[in-house]
């Protein structure tokens, strides 16, 4: 290869790269900049312009302490915690057996209950709401944290990610475990779980998420104050005439914003690896 097409190939390369990182940046960027604007407004000074420049001149965490005065912060988060902790165990639990029970054996009906499930993922939440709404009236878990829980104790869309991680297992370790004498329960335990270590991450993560971010049908469920969660707590905040500042309102929502940041950071190491690693250490 002449020196002429060596440096036209590495100028392409070049090119190539700046193009991939100038793409990155530019989703970065889009995907970051709101929430470092809020960020930023939240820090702004009673004094200052909130679109006064981009950082603020006198930053302080004073908004942060207001939005704990506004209104019951503490018991709103721990409201919502509830909720999230008791989606993420459920689906953990169910996703995981659903999951397992979907992809192996050979039981009569499984390709119905596979067609039927994935077909339910076809209908928005809007159109069965109400439905729900009646179910859970009726239950008597109107204005309680566990009726706000119940319609998210198992995801459908769960249930299919465990599914396909569960396949990805090779059949030959599950024949090793058998020829072990593990049964049906130790297989599930120890081979197929430490198998699906990156899909429980999603599960957790998207449960979490799932419950901390909604708001439709708390509002349907809750009435009381005192069992709201922080997304009805972050309306109201919204909507009092007192507490009208964008600065105590951005404050409020990056305080939502927070946990799930937290939660996904501890389990990104988990969430990025591959299904099968843990069944071929197993």
């Amino acid at each position: 290869m002449s020196a002429n097409a060596a440096g036209e190939a590495r100028r392409r390369r070049v090119l190539g790269l700046a193009a991939r990182y100038a793409t990155l940046l530019l989703m970065l960027a889009v995907m970051l900049g709101p929430i470092v604007w809020q960020f930023l407004t939240s820090i702004r000074g009673r004094t200052e312009n909130v679109y006064d420049g981009v950082l603020p001149s006198r930053p302080t965490l004073d908004n942060y302490v207001r939005v704990a005065e506004s209104f019951p912060l503490l018991a709103y988060v721990g409201n919502t915690l509830t909720v999230a902790l008791l989606a993420i165990v459920s689906n953990l639990l169910f996703a995981a057996m659903g999951g397992y029970a979907l992809s192996r054996g050979s039981w009569k009906g499984r390709r119905a209950v596979f067609t039927v499930l994935v077909a339910t993922l076809m209908f928005p939440f809007e159109s069965v709401m109400i439905s729900m709404f009646l179910t859970v009236r009726e239950m008597g878990l109107v204005d309680t944290l566990i009726g706000v829980w119940l319609p998210g104790a198992v995801s459908v869309l769960n249930i299919m990610i465990m599914r396909a991680s569960f396949l990805a297992v090779p059949q030959e370790i599950e024949e090793a475990a058998v020829l072990d004498g593990a049964n049906e329960w130790t297989r599930f335990t120890r081979v197929f779980l430490p198998a699906a270590r990156g899909a429980l991450a999603v599960v957790c993560i998207t449960s979490f998420m799932g419950a901390w971010d909604d708001f439709l049908w708390p509002l349907l469920v809750l009435t009381d104050s005192e069992h709201y969660t922080l997304q009805l707590g972050l309306k109201t905040l919204a909507g009092a005439t007192t507490t009208s500042d964008q600065r105590i309102i951005a404050a409020g929502a990056m305080a939502a914003l927070i946990p799930m940041m937290l939660l996904f950071f501890a389990l990104q190491r988990f969430f990025f690896k591959g299904v099968g690693e843990g069944a071929v250490k197993t």
